[in-house]
């Protein structure tokens, strides 16, 4: 059965609707205004509409738990099904067929694509042309929509990088009034990755199809979108001219304290606090923030303080649509929080020592309606101990509920343990995002990995920020460590009328023992609205650590490589100091202390037999680290690229990252590596440098 027959139960749901009122068509500017409008997100969306994915997943995927449940066969070629909705034509001679991706009656619009990597043609036909509105490369189609057009409406590439464009994800409304067919030409064994998310309006939505010269007509709405996308926490306008109201409190360890109460019907357009501890890691985990609506028993939002602004652990600032954090601690949600008669703010100290939290709220006027308004729900949940395991993959639910709502936000906090230091190995996230809505028999969101969902690939550890997606905390080698990633559905939110079950696989590239998840879905319902929530318990709030006296471990991305401790190589007559810390191998960081620029580290590297090999450096970037350059036997090997500089300075952040150098051919005995200071980074930049291990890897 295609996805085009599967999503016809779309249609048979919306027979049931009255045809739709509405002033004024959805246009592309009109979606795109969407983007930065917080409070649409508070009301059941009308027009009506299901919002759904087409993606590579493993189509085999098909009965839940079922022997194929958790089949992981992506787009390399070798999958069993084409990872598509049809064939539409076989492979000819040289290996080009045509397939269906999808193939959506309208109305509706395209609210997000994704890819890793993919090679051949995209067709796109809106409303039955035929001749389509974009023929050319997929990948660029996928990652960059509106390029083909956007020059000649004067919409500077700059403006759509960041904003419309994240990271691997692209937010490029291109609404159509009757139908979205979407083909690929090119070869199964080369690299398909695709996610398209589609909104289907109900019968009767007046939708203007895009054309082209939509991204001139609305160019100021498009302009005005990208200079809140570019900024959020500078260049947000809120609606409320209220004066903020204050929070001040002083929790003692045990205490539970009320900072708010308001009366209704308004809502809370902006919640802005900070927290003051001895130990702020510990205090961010174990302050519990509870936000009650309207007298309700639990909660509607419950959870530690730092993981409701999806920091955790510690302070990792970044900037987003919904959630922006400072770099000195002050945490700012722009989730829209609607009342018809109270609001009440109660923070819980769970933890040993005083937590002293100040911010303010901003209230604004709003007209609760029975009928539509929601209120906003976010509720964490972890789970220690896990066994994350390739041959034994689980489904974590991260949202089950019965009611009326939709669907705007996901933060994952994870303690990832594994040893292996590269992502190759190391990697959590092999996991697919499956959302059943309303009636789904078959996810109508099936994803293609993790960090997919998170709009990234590769199971990269860099550390990056977007309006709609980010990973504010990736400590390192590879994936090991902290982790911290998020997604804001704002754009393409998803509505449920009766239910939703939002799971993640938990898939590892090896068995990993001791990983912790702590995820919430954030999410609005209307009153009666009933999921899985679980109380939060002192073991769930427990102080997390990594393994004590780690090794580096030469499998996967790291096999055939033999590690050295720094000191084990450094010769004598260097400045050096020790850290300690479960970050770094055997729980000590060798750290330099060049006097002056040109200053240089000396090791004396043994290699066991002639090869080819790659040479990998340790290093800690943190806000005290400045910039080396790096020889072997006097020649440059490949560190910093072109440049040759690898520059450690990370004004907010302590990481740890696994530097290589180019393949380098050589024979058996003592080399000389050297390590040369070049500076600090910037004003004020420190000039130290942490090296915590060599590893040598043959190839």
């Amino acid at each position: 059965m295609t996805r085009k027959l599967h999503f016809a139960c779309v249609l048979v749901m919306w027979g049931a609707v009255a045809t739709v009122s509405q002033a004024e068509s959805i246009t592309t500017g009109a979606l795109a205004r969407e983007m930065v409008d917080m409070h649409r997100l508070a009301r059941f969306p009308t027009p009506a509409f299901k919002t759904v994915q087409f993606s590579s997943y493993d189509h085999r995927s098909a009965v839940f738990g079922g022997p194929d449940w958790f089949a992981n066969a992506d787009v390399f070629g070798q999958e069993p099904l084409p990872n598509f909705e049809q064939v539409l034509r076989e492979p000819d001679d040289e290996g080009v067929g045509e397939y269906l991706i999808c193939d959506v009656q309208g109305p509706g619009a395209i609210v997000r694509t994704w890819t890793a990597a993919i090679a051949g043609t995209i067709r796109l036909y809106l409303d039955g042309a035929a001749e389509p509105i974009f023929d050319g490369s997929a990948h660029d189609f996928l990652r960059t929509p509106y390029k083909p057009w956007a020059e000649a409406a004067g919409l500077e590439e700059a403006l759509l990088n960041g904003t419309f464009y994240q990271q691997n994800a692209a937010y490029c409304p291109i609404p159509f009034a009757k139908r979205c067919r979407m083909v690929w030409i090119g070869k199964i064994p080369e690299s398909h990755f695709y996610q398209i998310q589609i909104r289907i309006y109900e019968p009767g939505t007046a939708v203007a199809t895009f054309q082209p010269n939509d991204l001139k007509r609305y160019g100021q709405d498009l302009r005005d979108v990208a200079r809140v996308l570019s900024a959020p926490g500078e260049n947000w306008v809120c609606k409320s001219k209220e004066t903020p109201l204050p929070i001040v409190a002083r929790v003692a360890a045990g205490e539970t304290q009320t900072v708010l109460e308001l009366e209704g019907p308004r809502a809370l357009e902006r919640l802005t606090l900070r927290a003051r501890a001895e130990r702020i890691d510990g205090a961010l985990r174990q302050t519990i923030l509870h936000i009650y609506c309207d007298g309700h028993s639990w909660g509607q939002v419950q959870s530690p303080l730092g993981d409701f602004f999806g920091v955790a652990p510690g302070i990792n600032p970044y900037d987003s649509v919904p959630f922006t954090v400072a770099p000195e601690g002050t945490m700012t949600c722009r989730y829209v929080m609607p009342f018809a008669k109270s609001l009440k703010i109660v923070l819980e100290n769970r933890g040993d020592q005083v937590v002293t939290v100040t911010g303010s709220a901003l209230p604004v006027d709003y007209e609760w309606d029975a009928a539509k308004s929601m209120h906003f729900r976010a509720r964490w949940r972890i789970d220690h101990g896990l066994i994350a395991n390739p041959r034994a993959v689980q489904d974590l639910p991260f949202l089950v509920a019965n009611g009326q709502g939709v669907y705007v936000g996901t933060a994952v906090m994870l303690l990832n343990p594994t040893p292996v230091p590269t992502p190759y190995g190391g990697w959590w996230g092999e996991g697919d995002e499956k959302v059943f809505v309303d009636d789904d028999v078959r996810p109508s969101t099936f994803g293609t990995g993790s960090e997919d969902y998170f709009n990234y690939a590769w199971s990269i550890p860099d550390i990056f920020i977007y309006p709609y997606c980010g990973q504010p905390r990736n400590d390192g080698p590879g994936n090991r460590g902290f982790v911290t990633n998020n997604r804001w559905h704002v754009l393409d939110c998803l509505p449920f009328r009766q239910r939703i079950a939002f799971y993640m696989e938990l898939c590892s590239h090896e068995r990993t023992p001791g990983f912790s998840y702590g995820r919430i879905a954030y999410h609005y319902g209307r009153p009666g609205l009933y999921d899985d929530h679980v109380p939060i318990t002192d073991e769930d709030l427990r102080h997390l650590e990594l393994p004590p006296n780690w090794e580096p471990a030469a499998r996967m991305g790291a096999r055939n490589s033999v590690f050295y401790q720094t000191e084990e190589l450094a010769r004598p007559g260097a400045e050096v100091v020790f850290e300690d810390g479960r970050l770094w191998a055997r729980e000590r960081l060798f750290v330099w202390r060049p006097a002056q620029k040109g200053a240089q580290l000396v090791l004396d590297l043994p290699i066991g037999e002639d090869g080819k090999y790659v040479l990998y450096l340790g290093l800690a970037e943190t806000p005290t680290s400045g910039k080396i350059s790096v020889q072997l036997d006097g020649e440059a090997i490949g560190y910093g690229g072109e440049a040759g500089m690898v520059d450690l300075y990370r004004p907010q952040r302590i990481l740890h990252r696994h530097h290589g150098s180019d393949e380098v051919e050589l024979t058996k005995g003592m080399h000389v590596l050297t390590v040369q200071y070049e500076g600090a980074a910037g004003a004020g930049a420190g000039q130290t440098v942490g090296l915590d291990y060599v590893a040598v890897q043959k190839r």
